[in-house]
């Protein structure tokens, strides 16, 4: 087990890390707290629409900007799972945080089944996986046999390469749902822009090529994953629900009609079910 170095609050609304990233954060309301964690690319903008209804319920909500990404610095390292586990324990420890219940997107759902491995459950209550991507493990291999050719993803890196907002404006779409206004495709394309370059492509490497499948049948503490059955970025029956399936008593709640934004499109049937888990 892993142990971070003493951190520190740097400024008002950020943390520094144990090698000298300032990770911004907001830290809103008081009681249970529920830390978010962003999707690929997206910064905790992403979760206005779940943080202000649970502080209006009675929830402490805490959202930081991963390293490279929205107002935190822009090291030019540490994309890994193990440094990005390491930054969400430092801003657990900086803020001293018990029985927390983490709340991650898309990616984040590798960061928070590392920090279980790298850190422990001391302070980690319970976990939501709201579309997870990165686990159990993306990519085709021998014994995963339902995984996606290494070399799609390399397609999709080389694409991200050339221009990465001509890329999420060809996946916007999917993305979200029929009717989903251009202004909020526009803030979704805002918030990945304020992304470090570097970071976009790196986070894609780890996220694709990680297996997470021994570190999923280790997790001890309760967890649930929401998932929409229409989600073009991460497929349910490749990431979900074998996620939920490792997991050791984990629940599984699968949204008709749901893409991967469901954090949006979806947003009050997502916040009844993180603040009835988190208050459970």
């Amino acid at each position: 087990m892993h142990f971070v170095r003493k951190t520190a609050l740097a400024d008002p609304g950020y943390i520094r890390t144990a090698d000298h990233v300032r990770l911004f954060y907001r830290d809103w309301g008081t009681g249970q707290p529920v830390v978010f964690l962003a999707g690929w690319t997206l910064s905790s903008d992403m979760w206005a629409y779940q943080m202000a209804p649970l502080v209006e319920a009675g929830c402490r909500c805490i959202a930081y900007d991963r390293r490279s990404h929205g107002r935190s610095s822009d090291p030019g390292r540490g994309y890994d799972f193990d440094t990005l586990a390491d930054d969400l324990a430092a801003v657990l420890e900086a803020l001293d945080l018990q029985n927390v219940t983490l709340v991650g997107h898309s990616f984040a759902s590798g960061e928070m089944v590392r920090i279980l491995t790298r850190h422990g459950r001391r302070r980690i209550a319970r976990l939501v996986f709201v579309a997870p991507a990165a686990t159990p493990f993306p990519r085709k291999t021998a014994d995963n046999p339902s995984g996606i050719d290494g070399a799609l993803f390399e397609q999709v890196r080389a694409a991200i390469a050339r221009s990465l907002p001509d890329w999420a404006e060809a996946n916007a779409v999917p993305y979200f749902t029929p009717g989903t206004s251009r202004a909020i495709f526009d803030w979704t394309l805002r918030m990945m822009s304020q992304t470090s370059h570097y970071a976009a492509l790196e986070m894609n490497r780890h996220g694709t090529s990680t297996d997470f499948r021994r570190e999923l049948a280790e997790v001890k503490v309760p967890s649930l994953v929401l998932h929409g059955d229409r989600d073009a970025s991460a497929p349910l029956e490749m990431t979900g629900r074998p996620t939920a399936a490792l997991i050791p008593g984990a629940r599984l709640k699968v949204y008709e009609g749901a893409p991967h934004g469901l954090y949006f499109t979806h947003a009050a049937e997502v916040n009844r079910d993180i603040l009835a888990f988190a208050q459970g």
